[in-house]
């Protein structure tokens, strides 16, 4: 615990001197905010940095002053102990968010108590004095969010130690149940008017009026701002019997004893029933008009955010700091590092603003994070969103033309299964494992009869879906319209076009896909100019060889494993055939249990030889990446720019990536804020108890020659005619495969042998 302890110490040194930094440069134009001060929001880190660390931890505040504006407000939820001794801890009922309900001692001691109304069971702070809770251990109280350092025995701490320990700008009390305590003979009132004695307290909350109105008065003369926090519309508040939506309706009221209002999100922003935005409310620029500040809460990138925003936080914070109508005057959040990053980085960038970094964007399917992927709606939106390159993952139709289509087994990305082509499902091991059907089974023009489908990795496991109201919106297209497209686009600067599956379907489909490539880039006079430039990937060293000889374009191989290193012959040989390589982000920073623990030298090693190094693939959805990230993909795309120094990134959001590059912070050497400082990798896991720390795993491999090296691509054989049996559907299964309908072959083989039966 004495080395996690000087590891946040030391980082909080660094970030005192990355606040003279900023501070000194002045970070904001306050003529541009429309808050009520015209100074930019405050940023309120809700328990500390409580998206990753247990909320109200000693680590959680540290890791909030180290992530976030110079100015991060730390939050502070207040309950009382037996003794009357105020702690920061996030409810009165102490199992959620410790380990007491895992100890001997604690298994006969739960009560049941009326808290807001309604019965309670728990463990309750009430019932045990300051000294008693030096037994327990904080935890995650979140179940959807890292369990890891639950073991870490991090301490409940009162609110003096919080506000003694840390070099804060500001401190928040939120005293969220004052009437609990009154009924338990502790008086939250006494408390604060005491603690403000010894403590600079810059705000005190609470959803009470009774309380607030009650401590009014003497802090009149104080700086202390009072505010009134409103809960659920429809819930009620207990010393005016109101409803919030009732007190929302007479901000005057509210005005008489409070400086400002915290509201849920939803009141500014409501969503309907889809999780789409609806029209924003008034509810900014009434209080503005009553002179009543405005901070949104229940901000968290890990929880359900609108469609509208295409799972970036980012997105979120900016609708509401900077939608050109209105602006809140602070955000209240688990994340603080997000806020910290849209406020000062990204607000009011405006859509001219110059790029701060050389950092190629490349999509992965289109903007396949919107649309269903490879469609003309993926491709437009990737265009429109700023993306550098598009690509084309070609596959084969059956009649020979070559289609953009994300997957060559039509189950992952149409609605084929739902079709009169579902009975088309074969198995072909050397594609894949598992049943499919696959694009070389079906003409184009039968192929153009399904529907698009989205792709949502994160849906089974997370119910995180893609854009539902477009899951089956777009076009499909082919290589020759993709390449029409890009010609008519004049903010790109190249095309990817990916070929895999060259050799099978030379040799077992009679399909030379490099040839359709290379074919339609001529016709489409690719081959002839250098703008935009044609990059064209595979996995298949073969295939690069093959096209090597074709023309001017950018060869890139696709390593399509992990690696931890590759030898020097190895890239050598890489070299020989290729421009550029694609990485998977574990082959940069490896992973154990969604957690960094390390990093390779992949990236230099590969740039030293002059090959570009490109990383695939950056999602928007928080599971896609390690907790390391703070579940922001801004945050993951920084860490492989700024700490690995790749040069482009393989993304299916490209809007995001094409925004950071735009971070009016990149470039600014010494003047970079500490929330721009990429942490290092395995910083997280010394903060783990030993009994959580992941499992030892096998390294990654290295990537040597004979992964590499392959034989020359065999030329196309084509098919021999099949004769279809009387009654098959006028599309057959290709040969050389395994057909789940063998209805026809067994009714042929009946009928033979009753001929037998009869001429004996």
């Amino acid at each position: 615990m004495c080395r996690v302890r000087h590891l946040c110490i030391a980082l909080l040194l660094l970030h005192s001197v990355a606040v003279a930094l900023v501070s000194a440069q002045g970070s904001n134009t306050t003529s541009r905010w429309q808050t009520l001060s015209g100074d930019a929001p405050l940023v309120i880190a809700r328990g500390g940095f409580s998206g990753i660390f247990p909320d109200s931890s000693y680590q959680a505040y540290a890791l909030a002053l180290i992530t976030s504006v110079p100015d991060v407000i730390l939050w502070c939820d207040v309950q009382l102990t037996k003794d009357g001794v105020g702690i920061c801890f996030p409810n009165p009922n102490l199992g959620n968010s410790t380990d007491i309900g895992y100890l001997p001692s604690s298994n006969n001691q739960q009560k049941v108590y009326q808290v807001d109304g309604a019965p309670v069971k728990g463990w309750f702070s009430v019932d045990y004095t300051f000294s008693d809770l030096g037994n327990f251990s904080l935890t995650q109280g979140i179940y959807s969010r890292t369990p890891r350092f639950d073991g870490s025995l991090f301490k409940i701490m009162a609110v003096q130690d919080v506000a003694h320990q840390f070099n804060q700008s500001a401190f928040w009390l939120n005293v969220q149940h004052d009437a609990f305590y009154t009924q338990h003979n502790l008086s939250m009132r006494n408390f604060v008017l005491n603690v403000s004695k010894s403590v600079i307290v810059d705000y005190i909350s609470s959803p009470e009026v009774g309380f607030l109105r009650s401590i009014s008065a003497p802090f009149a003369s104080s700086k202390t701002k009072l505010v009134f926090r409103f809960m659920q519309q429809d819930d009620i508040e207990p010393s005016t019997n109101q409803s919030y939506r009732s007190l929302l309706g007479n901000l005057t009221f509210i005005k008489k004893f409070a400086s400002g209002i915290i509201v849920p999100k939803s009141y500014i922003w409501p969503v309907d029933s889809s999780y789409y935005l609806l029209p924003s409310t008034s509810v900014v620029s009434d209080a503005h008009k009553a002179g009543l500040e405005v901070f949104a809460s229940d901000f968290a990138n890990d929880a359900q955010l609108s469609f509208n925003y295409s799972y970036d936080p980012v997105v979120e914070y900016l609708n509401f700091i900077d939608n050109g109508d209105f602006s809140v005057d602070g955000v209240i959040s688990d994340f603080p590092i997000t806020p910290s990053e849209a406020i000062d980085c990204y607000a009011h960038l405006g859509k001219n603003a110059s790029k701060q970094a050389d950092l190629l964007i490349i999509t992965k399917n289109g903007a396949s994070g919107d649309y269903p992927g490879c469609t003309d709606l993926a491709y437009s939106k990737a265009i429109a969103d700023g993306a550098d390159v598009i690509d084309c993952p070609v596959q084969m139709t059956k009649d020979g033309i070559p289609i953009c289509l994300q997957s060559i087994n039509l189950f992952d990305s149409t609605n084929v299964a739902q079709s009169s082509f579902s009975n088309l499902a074969t198995t072909i091991p050397e594609i894949q494992a598992g049943t499919g059907i696959f694009t070389f089974t079906l003409t184009w023009s039968e192929i153009q009869t399904l529907k698009p489908s989205i792709s949502s990795p994160q849906g089974k496991e997370y119910s995180l879906f893609r854009n539902p109201s477009f899951r089956n919106a777009g076009k499909f297209v082919t290589l020759s319209d993709f390449l029409a497209t890009a010609k008519n686009a004049s903010s790109l600067s190249g095309v990817l076009i990916s070929i895999e599956n060259a050799a099978y379907l030379a040799t077992q489909q009679g399909l030379s896909v490099t040839d359709a490539v290379l074919n339609t880039l001529s016709k489409a006079g690719y081959d002839k100019q250098t703008t935009p430039k044609v990059m064209i990937q595979s996995s298949n060293s073969s295939v690069l060889k093959k096209v090597n000889s074709a023309g001017t374009y950018e060869l890139v191989y696709r390593v399509d494993e992990s690696i931890r290193d590759a030898l020097n012959a190895t890239v050598e040989e890489i070299k020989s055939f290729a421009h550029s390589v694609v990485v998977d982000t574990t082959s940069v920073f490896p992973t154990d249990v969604k957690f960094i623990t390390g990093s390779t030298d992949v990236v230099t090693k590969l740039q030293s030889f002059k090959l570009s190094v490109y990383v695939e693939t950056f999602s928007n959805e928080y599971p896609s990446q390690p907790w390391d990230f703070y579940s922001d993909a801004t945050v993951q795309i920084n860490a492989f720019y700024m700490a690995a120094g790749i040069n482009g990134v393989v993304t299916d959001f490209p809007k995001t990536s094409a925004r950071y590059r735009r971070n009016r912070y990149l470039g600014r050497g010494k003047e970079t804020p500490s929330y721009m400082i990429p942490v290092p990798p395995g910083y997280f896991i010394t903060f783990m108890a030993p009994a959580s720390l992941p499992p030892a795993e096998a390294p990654y491999p290295v990537l040597t020659e004979q992964d590499v090296v392959e034989p020359p691509l065999p030329n196309a054989v084509a098919k021999s005619p099949s004769i279809s049996p009387a009654g098959s559907p006028s599309t057959s299964p290709p040969p050389n495969e395994q057909p789940k309908v063998t209805a026809c072959v067994f009714v042929s083989n009946l009928a033979m042998l009753l001929v037998v039966l009869l001429l004996f």
